[in-house]
């Protein structure tokens, strides 16, 4: 807490994964006495979780596609969100403005960044984002969810703090309980979801796939899947040949308690996903998502893949044979499921909010934090001059 009230301002909009960790942050800042306004798109605004003390300021957030056409109106929209932020700003008087990449994000940062307001963009994927990308140059610092960072040069180390993601308070909670007791006569509890509308290649090979397991396994299977409404049908059908209790739905309110009582996940790898996962420590097959830009949800993936907290399975080679080995490699005996869940939650970055917050606190006030707390280790902050993670990012940008 910095004993002073100031304003911030959130950037972020389009998908839950950019805004679930701008509402997080918000909570915690408020909690530490200070007003936080979101500036967001019109889709941003409909995603449920916005916490009920954030005014939430609608802009209009251009997009860029392959076709040159259309970035004529994108730009243009670009130009008035970023008048629009720039008036916002006047009023609102903020110590700093953060964003959380997307081009939702593009025009506040872009105005904040012409005003002279401090700046820093939070990247939740394994690669740095587009967005993120372009503004790299311009704002004060780079805060990342992972210690590699594909397409983040070398040249912005010097201001980039490696801080994890945030995760939902509900989730976080979880991470002193024990991982569920797995014995060789106990129910094996399996948890699959593909994101808000569900994955219809988790519907379609999921449950061959956990047939294929052997009957001393299958026999002890307890299975809950998210899935499209138009799969359900089938899925519950396949589900019934195979004999294999399971409960379906398109989508769990609960979804914290549910993890909670998994000893495996499958599913995808998004960054919020990933964060869950390690937070509470659940073992996972992971399916990344192919058509993800940057193939950022693979190398998601892979710190805890390299672990042995889970295992990827690209969808070219996602089949009910190579999910049945691969839940075998993972779950051949108890103890071997609890050391890969170990290993998942020696992941978890459970100071992810308040590092974040912290970060933020520095700007406006006093001067940079020396040390940023990460986990049990420290990572120098930018007015040392030492990067944080420094030889960890790779250079990929251009």
């Amino acid at each position: 807490m910095t004993g002073a009230t100031r304003h911030y301002v959130l950037a972020a909009g389009g998908t839950g994964g950019h805004l679930l960790p701008a509402f997080a942050l918000a909570t915690e800042l408020d909690r530490r006495g200070h007003h936080v306004a979101l500036i967001t798109d019109a889709r941003g605004a409909e995603i449920p979780g916005k916490p009920d003390f954030m005014p939430a300021h609608v802009l209009p957030a251009g997009r860029f596609g392959k076709n040159p056409l259309n970035w004529f109106k994108g730009v243009s929209a670009v130009m008035e969100g970023r008048r629009m932020a720039l008036r916002l700003f006047d009023s609102f008087e903020p110590s700093a403005v953060v964003g959380f990449g997307g081009y939702p994000s593009l025009p506040s940062i872009l105005a904040s960044t012409s005003a002279g307001i401090p700046t820093l963009v939070h990247e939740q994927n394994a690669v740095l984002g587009r967005v993120n990308r372009l503004l790299a140059s311009r704002v004060d610092a780079i805060a990342t969810a992972y210690p590699e960072v594909e397409r983040l040069a070398p040249k912005f180390l010097e201001k980039t703090h490696l801080v994890g993601n945030p995760v939902r308070s509900g989730v976080l909670s979880l991470r002193d309980d024990p991982y569920p007791a797995y014995g060789e006569d106990g129910l094996l509890r399996v948890l699959v979801t593909g994101g808000s509308q569900g994955a219809r290649v988790l519907s379609e090979v999921v449950p061959d796939g956990l047939a294929m397991l052997p009957p001393a396994v299958r026999q002890r299977l307890q299975v809950t899947q998210q899935c499209r409404a138009e799969d359900l049908d089938k899925v519950r059908e396949r589900y019934r040949t195979h004999g294999i209790p399971a409960e379906l739905g398109t989508y769990f309110e609960d979804m914290a308690a549910r993890l909670a009582d998994a000893h495996l996940f499958i599913g995808r790898a998004g960054a919020s996903t990933i964060a869950e996962l390690t937070a509470v420590g659940r073992p996972a097959i992971l399916v990344p998502l192919p058509i993800a830009t940057d193939d950022h949800q693979a190398a998601n993936a892979r710190e805890l893949a390299k672990a042995g907290g889970a295992r990827m399975i690209r969808q070219d080679k996602f089949n009910g044979k190579e999910l049945a080995k691969q839940i075998m490699a993972l779950a051949d005996n108890p103890k071997g499921l609890a050391a890969a869940a170990h290993a998942a939650w020696n992941c978890g970055r459970p100071k992810a909010v308040e590092d974040l917050a912290d970060l933020v606190e520095s700007f406006g006030g006093a001067e940079m934090m020396d040390v940023i707390r990460v986990g049990g280790n420290n990572a120098r902050g930018a007015s040392q001059g030492v990067p944080a993670g420094q030889g960890a990012a790779r250079e990929m940008a251009k």
